[in-house]
């Protein structure tokens, strides 16, 4: 029910928003050479001459039956649209995912078992920059450096314009610099987080015993230590990979990369309401999901919270 709540409640600020900006769909349509009395009829043929509450609700109804509508510019179903496009992001999300698991997790342990030392000033002020940095600028510069300078990867796209068909190579080439750059600020967010539930979990008392015991303190930290802190991880990493599907808008822009973010891109430059109706909607709903997913996992590692849910 609470994510129905929020998908209505996303829905609404969506097409109030969208109410605001400048330009005017019929337009859009049909140019700016159009009369007034041929916007006037595609004003009426798309409802916008109704009431907002009335269209809101013709919105509305649109999402219950699965109609989000025909993109204004490209003349087809915003579904057959973003579909495709969404798979697209996908992939480059998920290769930032890995890369922000793979490196960020292991960096803050790392970090906590080296707690005030060289390595732990090192990497979390690291992490704090890489934090800071815009990822555009980051994807330019990526771009000007291993691209046009090394020229180890492309400068663009998903594929080799020459060759589309070029396989997962060419897909994993093409997929290298625009991975790196949307995971930089997820995986410095993972690595603090990380080293902070670490180190609180590190000075428990029964890490102490642990200690005391005899038992190796690689096995404190991998077996015991981790996994109890594996909670709040989870739940961050799960928050990031809904940053990642938002914020890989600005990566997909730089990089020419065919995603959805790129096609919500253009269709804000254009107008295309229903469009970008239907890809934020989109976005929002996987968003949810994936929390969704996350507290589930959470639940299921720890007991207490599964306890508290229930209860």
């Amino acid at each position: 029910m609470s994510t129905l709540m929020v998908l209505f409640g996303v829905s609404l600020v969506i097409f109030l928003l969208l109410q605001l900006v400048p330009g005017d769909p019929a337009r859009t349509i049909l140019g700016a050479g159009a009369t007034e009395d041929a916007v006037a009829a595609v004003r009426a043929e798309l409802g916008l001459d109704q009431p907002l509450p009335v269209q809101f609700l013709g919105y509305l109804q649109g999402l219950i039956t699965g109609d989000l509508g025909r993109s204004l510019t490209i003349n087809q179903p915003v579904t057959e649209i973003i579909i495709p496009r969404f798979q697209n992001t996908m992939v480059l999300s998920a290769a930032a995912l890995v890369i922000c698991v793979v490196v960020g997790i292991p960096l803050g342990i790392l970090a906590a078992r080296r707690q005030y030392g060289i390595f732990d000033r090192i990497a979390m002020f690291t992490s704090l920059a890489g934090a800071s940095v815009p990822v555009y600028w980051l994807g330019l510069m990526l771009i000007g450096v291993f691209a046009l300078n090394l020229g180890w990867f492309p400068t663009s796209g998903m594929s080799n314009p020459r060759n589309p068909e070029g396989g997962f190579g060419d897909l994993l080439s093409h997929l290298v610099l625009p991975a790196f750059a949307a995971a930089l600020v997820p995986l410095a967010v993972i690595a603090r987080m990380t080293r902070s539930v670490m180190v609180d979990t590190m000075e428990q008392d029964y890490i102490r015993t642990l200690r005391a015991a005899g038992v190796p303190e690689r096995s404190i930290i991998w077996k015991h230590c981790l996994r109890n802190a594996m909670p709040p991880i989870v739940t961050v990493v799960g928050l990031q990979i809904g940053y990642l599907l938002g914020g890989v808008i600005f990566v997909e822009v730089v990089f020419s990369w065919p995603g959805l973010g790129y096609q919500l891109y253009t269709a804000i430059t254009q107008n295309d309401m229903p469009l970008v109706q239907a890809g934020v909607l989109f976005i929002a709903l996987v968003f949810v999901l994936v929390n969704l997913l996350a507290d589930t996992t959470v639940g299921l590692l720890d007991p207490r919270t599964r306890r508290k849910v229930t209860a």
